[in-house]
């Protein structure tokens, strides 16, 4: 059971770079991640909670050096 959770949390973890990447521009908003809303909420149909885990991934990328978080709503990628 653990293990299908990690598995999991790094699907999202994933989906969530994903959506980053195809947004193509270092520094970004969280409204433009949010816009992926609909995919995710296709891909991970038993979460009822998307700007949840949204917002909780991009914590998680933030505290890996993944991103920086710039001000309330702002983000910069630094990986592009």
């Amino acid at each position: 059971m653990r293990e299908e959770k990690e598995i999991i949390a790094k699907g999202w973890l994933l989906d969530i770079m994903n959506c980053i990447e195809k947004l193509n521009k270092k520094d970004f908003t969280l409204e433009e991640v949010y816009s992926f809303e609909n995919w995710l909420s296709k891909k991970h149909p038993e979460n009822k909670h998307i700007k949840d885990k949204i917002r909780q991934q991009l914590q998680i990328l933030r505290d890996k050096g993944y991103l920086d978080f710039l001000d309330r709503g702002m983000y910069r990628s630094n990986k592009l």
